[in-house]
């Protein structure tokens, strides 16, 4: 802060660091032009570099900005959970306010959610759900379309689909037909039910590989169905080729925060513009007027302000390499004609910039004539400097008096519609290296212009800043090429850009194969509106300056190619824009030999929440690319009715049948309100996007993206494949079916003109199917890199020279042999021992296991509690004895005790005796009872538990028979069915080596003379279908034996295991 008091007042009592130093400043707003500042003050250090790399981290996420569906609608639920009233609860009003201004729409969905619809209410958080917030966007927005598509993949008549029509879903419909089956193979069941299992919210369904239509929803908005690649938005191309194979994002009077006339010019949108991913940046300097004579950037003669040059180097060290590594270029207009500025802004530079500033060319590039510019990979955390060399021809003082006119060479590029003149400098003449750019047409030529012909001398410190980017005066691109000087580069004006092009449109893209080219808007766009920078990428120009203060159409565009490859500023240009030994010509109207041409397909279903005014809603769809791609409103929808929560359009699909140059076209889908207000748009390349059913989130005019807004849409993409050959593709894909429809429209015509059937059958035979047209064969471009004929027909067998053995009559079996065996496959049936791993007869064992445990365990607590209770027994008929013993020998003892003292005969003793005597042999009799009723108790409970045992393993030897036999009958099915689909991949394999076969004979015959190679191509072709034919079927034969085999196999297993029921009985 300037204010000392302020100053002292943050700093006070803090010992963490220089305030400067913990002070964050987050810049913020719509656009780069109208932005806010938030200034905060940390503790430490520390943490406000902590604080301000995180928050940077999170604002240039390339997977923040292209999140799924389903991530978007997070984002709004997240924005609710946080905006809570002081007591913790979720005002109402918020919800009405994000999602919609139809009151009863969203009245009615939060009733069905059992939550209150007055505005004014509020809900706590925990009645909130994330569930209860999908059942509630689920009401407010009914998807019936998705209803329908779900019915129509298999889910008619259940409330699911399978694992194998969801793997059908993906495979067929989802999936790029454009890649490698290789490289990036189908989905596997596997890979599906997993898939499922991630989005299908019913866990029993998921298990069962089964999903249901709100599973099925899901997986539509989530992160694996994306319309564009991942890989495509980070750094993905090969960044080592020479600067000039690369489309560059360059600005124009990137200074400007409004018109070319008036307003201010800003140090900020030197930030801006490059945090945005801009590579390019321009800095019209002029002498400053003031008595520090510090050089200024402004617009020279008009009311823009001016800024300190100082603080613009300043601003661009700043941030040059935060969102991207590779270099920057900074594109000199000199009007300085002070040695003196001219000296401080080469110091300013070299002081600033540091090593950052490549002021010597590199070893392995030198400035010489054939040698390549280096690559975005070499020149990495570099500054290049493009600015006016000075000539070693010119007197040391001549820059203080003279300024350099050339007015075609626009080495710089400020746009004015004044004649060109350095403020202070009445004085100084006006030179022309050309005055033929100055008859009759000069005043028109210098307005479009502007003040890039009247640039300074460049002096001696200026020029050592300049290497690999030195501006040259354009001639022509004759003497560009016999120069070979790559490091020259030229600029045009938008005009003089066109004119070239126009002209010389072929020697216009061969030129920037090699060299730089720079175009930048008129000098009469006053307003900063901007050309559309497609026509100049057609070309292959690199350095396309746009005016990035406006964000127009074409500006739009512009942030919509450099999106991908990271956000890097770089985008490399399609290979025939590069490769030396190749031509193009960007008019042209035709398929491009080596350029596989797209067929693309856009069908708008339906939209969600696309404005929160209840008004009608439509969209447009254009495509942009070279001319012959390019259509401008190619789709307008009708618009819906007061509906912009979910209208649903389902109109016809708008077919772009041939882009020539998929790789430089794109695709603009755009969302408007019924009286033409932009709602959102999205740019999207024809080489990556993918088909299928998908849901494009919409941008505004910045390019940032919109939390609701989205389009559903389906799109297919494939391969191009012109009319004439629809029927070469069909029959080299199916050629069974070619073969039969041939067959049957030779019997057709057999039976027109009466002949006889064998006949026409030895015809077939010998491949020679009848002809529907008579047209002659005729050389077309490649498709693919094959050429084919106009016609498939091939001619009567009297014109054919056979140049092999008639498909009918194959001399060699044997290779025929190994080529069906190299792709044919062993399947072995599952022994008895292996069907016994199976889960399901595991677990059963496992199961019984543990009931004969059961059984056992139960006997034995049988058994202690019988032997506990005969224990019982012996202790009471013990203690029983013990006790009558103990009464006699005591009754003995008292009436002997009476005799002595009376001197009594002892008549009683033997009495006594006799009792004991008789309780010992009655007590002896007891215990052999007991003992032996105990011992058949015991005998009876060991039999019980041996016939138990001995039923239940018999039981369980039948469940285990049967079990063996079901997990048989399931295995067996399971390895037929996959024999099926082995069957397919092993036709599949054997048609692509038969096509490598047709190609390499093709390849051999491009040798021959033309028309022996145009008739010998048409026979290839014919012998191949019939060739084909030959060879699947043989190869289905062995795969019928195979499967014969097999369930031959199968049957002997089977009965092995019924074998075993007699064993067990």
């Amino acid at each position: 802060p300037q204010d000392p008091k302020l100053r002292e007042l943050l700093d006070a009592g803090n010992a963490g660091g220089r305030l400067e130093n913990r002070m964050i400043t987050v810049v913020y707003g719509p656009d780069l032009v109208n932005i806010s500042y938030l200034n905060l003050v940390a503790f430490q250090d520390d943490i406000a570099k902590e604080w301000s790399d995180e928050v940077f981290s999170l604002a240039t996420n390339l997977l923040a900005q292209n999140m799924s569906r389903d991530a978007f609608l997070e984002k709004a639920y997240t924005k609710l959970k946080l905006q809570v009233t002081p007591e913790g609860r979720i005002p109402l009003k918020n919800i009405y306010r994000l999602f919609s201004s139809d009151r009863k729409r969203v009245e009615t969905a939060l009733e069905a959610c059992n939550l209150p619809s007055s505005r004014n209410d509020s809900i706590p958080q925990d009645d909130f759900t994330p569930e209860v917030y999908r059942v509630f966007l689920n009401n407010l927005c009914p998807r019936p379309e998705i209803d329908h598509i779900f019915s129509e993949f298999g889910a008619k008549s259940k409330p699911y689909l399978t694992v194998d029509q969801m793997m059908d879903f993906i495979n067929l419909k989802q999936r790029d037909p454009r890649l490698n089956e290789i490289l990036y193979p189908p989905l596997k069941q596997e890979q599906v039910q997993v898939l499922i299992e991630k989005y299908e919210p019913n866990s029993n369904l998921a298990k069962k590989g089964q999903i249901s239509v709100d599973g099925f929803m899901r997986y539509l908005s989530g992160e694996e169905n994306g319309v564009v690649p991942p890989e495509k938005l980070d750094l993905n191309e090969d960044m080592s080729q020479p600067l000039s194979h690369y489309f560059i994002n360059s600005s124009h009077n990137t200074y400007l925060t409004a018109g070319q006339l008036a307003g201010n010019s800003s140090v900020e949108m030197y930030r801006q513009v490059l945090l945005s991913g801009c590579r390019c940046v321009e800095l019209d300097c002029w002498k400053g007027r003031t008595a520090e004579e510090e050089p200024v950037i402004t617009h020279g003669f008009t009311m823009t302000t001016e800024i300190s040059f100082k603080e613009v180097i300043e601003a661009i060290a700043e941030c040059a390499f935060k969102t991207s590594p590779f270099p920057i270029l900074l594109s000199f207009e000199n009007h300085v004609d002070s040695p003196k500025q001219q000296a401080k802004m080469a110091e300013y530079c070299r002081l600033i910039f540091g090593d950052a500033l490549l002021m010597d060319p590199l070893e392995k590039y030198p400035l010489e004539a054939g040698v390549p510019l280096p690559s975005p990979m070499d020149l990495m955390y570099k500054i290049l400097v493009k600015n006016k060399k000075k000539s070693h021809k010119s007197a040391d003082g001549s820059a203080k008096k003279k300024l350099s006119e050339q007015a075609s060479n626009t080495c710089s590029d400020t746009s004015s519609m004044f004649e060109p003149s350095s403020p202070g400098a009445g004085e100084a003449e006006m030179e022309s290296d050309d005055d033929d750019d100055y008859d009759d047409d000069c005043k028109k030529s210098s307005m479009d212009e502007g003040t890039a012909g009247s640039e300074a001398m460049a002096t001696e410190e200026m020029s050592n800043l300049v290497n690999y980017i030195q501006p040259v005066k354009f001639e022509s691109f004759e003497v560009s090429k016999k120069r070979n000087k790559s490091f020259e580069m030229s600029s045009f004006v938008e005009t003089k850009g066109l004119e070239q092009l126009t002209k010389s449109p072929v020697e216009f893209v061969e030129y920037n194969k090699m060299q730089l080219s720079r175009i930048y808007p008129k000098g009469t766009r006053v307003d900063s509106s901007n050309y559309m920078p497609q026509v100049f990428w057609n070309a292959g120009c690199q350095m396309v300056a746009l005016n990035f203060q406006t964000v127009d159409l074409s500006m739009q565009i512009n942030m919509g190619m450099y999106e991908y490859n990271g956000k890097s500023g770089y985008r490399l240009k399609p290979e025939f824009m590069r490769r030396p030994d190749k031509h193009f010509d960007p008019f042209t109207e035709g398929i491009v030999d080596g350029i596989v041409a797209n067929t693309l397909s856009v069908k708008i279903i339906s939209g969600q929440f696309l404005s929160d005014k209840k008004v009608g809603t439509y969209v447009e769809v254009d495509m942009f690319g070279l001319p012959v791609d390019t259509r401008r409103k190619a789709l307008k929808t009708k618009t819906s009715q007061g509906n912009a929560v979910n209208p649903v359009w389902e109109e016809e699909a708008i077919v772009f049948k041939k882009v020539v140059l998929p790789s430089l076209a794109c695709l603009r889908l755009a969302v408007y309100e019924e009286g033409g207000k932009f709602i959102g748009h999205r740019i999207l390349p024809v080489s990556a996007i993918r088909p299928g059913y998908h849901y494009i989130c919409l941008r505004n005019e910045r390019n940032q993206p919109l939390t609701l807004p989205a389009l559903f849409v389906y799109i297919e993409v494939k391969d191009y494949v012109p009319d004439t050959y629809a029927d070469v593709i069909e029959a080299l894909s199916n050629p069974i079916r070619y073969v039969n429809l041939m067959e049957q429209r030779a019997k057709q015509l057999a039976a027109l003109t009466l002949e006889d059937e064998e006949e026409v059958k030895k015809e077939i035979d010998h491949g020679d199917a009848p002809s529907e047209a008579n047209n002659e064969p005729r050389p077309t471009p490649a498709e693919n890199g094959v050429n084919f004929t106009a016609s498939l027909t091939p001619k009567p067998a009297t014109q054919v020279v056979h140049s092999q053995p008639a498909p009918g009559s194959v001399k060699a079996p044997a290779k025929t042999e190994d080529l069906i065996q190299s792709v044919l496959t062993e399947v072995e049936a599952q022994t008895i021992e292996e069907l016994k791993q199976q889960k399901s007869f595991v677990k059963l064992q496992k199961k019984h296991y543990k009931e004969m445990k059961d059984l056992v365990k139960r006997h034995h607590k049988k058994t202690t509690d019988l032997i506990k209770e005969h224990t019982a027994k012996y202790n009471e008929i013990q203690n029983d004895y013990l006790r009558r013993r103990a009464v006699l020998e005591k009754t003995a003892k008292r009436d002997s005790k009476k005799r002595s003292e009376t001197s009594s005969p002892d008549h009683s003793s033997s009495t006594i005796e006799q009792e004991l005597a008789a309780l010992d042999s009655e007590m002896t009799q007891k215990l052999v009872e007991l003992k032996e009723k105990q011992q058949q108790q015991l005998l009876n409970l060991r039999q019980e538990q041996y016939y138990s045992e001995k039923y239940q393993k018999r039981e369980h030897i039948k469940l285990l028979i049967q079990k063996l036999t079901d997990v048989a009958e399931e295995c067996q099915n399971n390895q037929l069915k996959k024999l099926k689909e082995t069957c397919e991949k092993e036709k599949k394999e054997l048609k692509k080596k038969m096509d490598k076969k047709r190609q390499e004979k093709i390849t051999e015959a491009k040798s021959k003379d033309k028309n022996q190679m145009e008739e010998e191509k048409t026979e290839m072709i014919r012998s191949y279908i019939q060739e084909v034919v030959q060879y699947i079927k043989r190869l289905e034969d062995a795969q019928s034996k195979r499967q014969e085999k097999l369930v031959e196999k199968h049957k002997e297993i089977r009965q092995q295991i019924l074998d075993e029921k007699p064993k067990v009985k």
